[in-house]
């Protein structure tokens, strides 16, 4: 599933090279060649290929067809409840990202799917988590509700704690670190985003550092807050401007002039 980093994930020493590699590839921002090394013949494999193209819509706002096509051939191949589960998840997920990025308003579309994983996904299997983590991301920015946002990220953070899912734990401090932010904990949101980069820049994910930074900025005075987004803008323009959605933080339009 998408955002996972335990074992298994090609994030620990003792992965099967196959999941190294995709590992590698998609933390660089390069989810096409890492979806290429995916033969989408088994419900796993059609569901990872999916999950790598559906994040590369929300962090490039590019690929919505072949993202759409991923999502078409794994839900064609789920034979489970969890499985069809699973598919529903990055179903919603792609939704999500259509809608947040104003790509197109598929704001029903992505309740109903996540709605229907709810259903389909056991409260104790390994997907509950990340699911959790995304309706607390529809309540958050689609729902504009920070309470039902912060409960369900709370519910996924103890998700990826229990099972040592280090990436996700990586969004979940950062989501909640960005709410407490909101409501003026500055100390909380400090240590939030702070956890979330240490995580990240411990995994390698460097396509998930630069938000990191620009966040953990946002918590902290010159000297250090001029640095840390200058590491962002390095970052950021290293990837070629991935995530798109950081240029605007990254980068302010110039103050007016008399």
């Amino acid at each position: 599933m998408a955002h996972t980093a335990m074992s298994g994930s090609g994030t620990t020493a003792d992965d099967d090279p196959l999941q190294t590699a995709v590992w590698r590839l998609r933390s660089r921002a390069c989810w096409t060649d890492a979806a290429e090394l995916l033969r989408p013949d088994t419900p796993a494999a059609a569901l990872q290929r999916a999950s790598l193209l559906v994040e590369r819509c929300l962090y490039t706002e590019q690929g919505w067809p072949d993202a759409e096509d991923a999502l078409r051939t794994a839900e064609a191949l789920a034979l489970t409840d969890e499985e069809r589960g699973a598919a529903a998840c990055e179903r919603g997920y792609l939704a999500y990202a259509s809608t947040l990025l104003a790509v197109r308003d598929r704001a029903d579309e992505a309740r109903a799917a996540l709605g229907r994983a709810a259903a389909l996904i056991p409260p104790d299997a390994a997907g509950r988590a990340l699911l959790d983590f995304r309706r607390g991301l529809i309540a958050e920015n689609l729902a504009r509700s920070p309470q039902a946002a912060r409960a369900a990220y709370r519910r996924a953070h103890a998700g990826a704690t229990a099972r040592s899912d280090a990436l996700l734990l990586s969004f979940t401090w950062r989501h909640l670190a960005g709410l407490a932010l909101r409501d003026g904990e500055l100390a909380e949101a400090r240590h939030g985003f702070a956890e979330s980069l240490r995580i990240r820049e411990e995994l390698g994910y460097l396509v998930g550092t630069a938000p990191a930074l620009a966040s953990l900025a946002d918590t902290e005075v010159d000297p250090e807050a001029t640095r840390l987004r200058e590491e962002a803008r390095r970052l950021f323009r290293l990837l070629g401007g991935v995530p798109t959605w950081l240029a605007s933080r990254l980068n302010p339009p110039p103050a007016a002039t008399a």
